[in-house]
């Protein structure tokens, strides 16, 4: 089996895939996307599945179409990966399917999306459409925020600036929850607590084991076959607790760190991981 892992930068949870790979009698290439160029119609990969694994969103999602177009099947496939790179997509398709998920609104001027904040009512949250690890959210209380902080998107943003993504503010109870489904299987779910509203484990939050019980692992599966148009696929998937509505998934992210989530849950995800993705290889042999 030749498994290609696709990575620029070797991270902790990159070594652990690989020794996970290992362990399963596997050694795999690392493939690193700065150093592909391919001619199209003519790109012949040597290897069996990839598994992207790249800190840059943008050229992950180019590597996964050009080894799509070359026959080669991949972890997470590009449209999965497409619909959670983009809040917009994802919220669309959990909509679609009924997942329930915080409200949330898209408008495409500042006008507009003062509109929308003001709909929902005060406090909002404001995303960028794109992005990880908890960087440039905003929790807007009043107009006056509103105001400054449309006009800092509109003035100082790129295009990805141009569209807002707006959700109310849940109230949670100092934690969310970060769910690990491989297949659509939910393997395990860590506590993210910390004392500042945002709880990423890449911004000081704590991981502690969360159990998964049947309505955590409902809902995951659920979100999984939504974003995946019912394939499922190795996705994390973020939930807030709300007090009067019970979980809602907040984001589904397709290249997900887990390396502060083993020891607290004892699940090894890299092996899990691992073993899908040979999976996958066989399944389309």
């Amino acid at each position: 089996m030749r498994v290609a892992i696709l990575c620029s930068r070797v991270r902790v949870e990159e070594k652990l895939l690989f020794e996970a790979f290992e362990t399963l009698g596997v050694t795999p290439e690392r493939l690193d996307e700065r150093e592909i160029n391919a001619r199209l119609g003519a790109f012949s990969p040597d290897v069996d599945v990839l598994l992207e694994r790249s800190v840059s969103t943008s050229a992950g999602l180019v590597a996964l179409q050009l080894f799509e177009a070359a026959g080669v099947p991949t972890v997470n496939n590009y449209a999965t990966s497409s619909v959670c790179a983009d809040k917009i997509r994802t919220s669309i398709a959990l909509a679609a399917a009924g997942v329930p998920q915080p409200v949330t609104e898209v408008a495409l001027s500042g006008e507009a999306a003062l509109e929308a904040i003001e709909r929902i009512g005060y406090p909002v949250v404001m995303k960028p459409a794109t992005g990880s690890w908890g960087r440039l959210l905003a929790r807007i209380h009043d107009r006056d925020a509103a105001e400054a902080i449309i006009e800092h998107k509109e003035v100082l943003g790129g295009v990805a600036h141009h569209s807002f993504y707006i959700q109310e503010y849940v109230r949670k109870p100092g934690r969310d929850i970060r769910a690990f489904v491989v297949g659509d299987e939910t393997i395990c779910a860590i506590y993210r607590n910390a004392e500042h509203w945002i709880t990423n484990t890449a911004r000081g939050g704590q991981a502690s084991n969360c159990p998964v019980t049947d309505e955590i692992a409902d809902i995951c599966a659920r979100a999984a076959r939504a974003v995946s148009g019912g394939q499922g696929g190795v996705l994390a998937i973020d939930l807030l607790e709300a007090p009067d509505r019970g979980f809602l998934v907040c984001e589904v992210n397709h290249t997900m760190e887990f390396r502060n989530s083993i020891a607290p849950t004892g699940v090894n995800i890299p092996l899990r991981m691992a073993q899908y993705t040979l999976e996958q290889a066989r399944v389309h042999a």
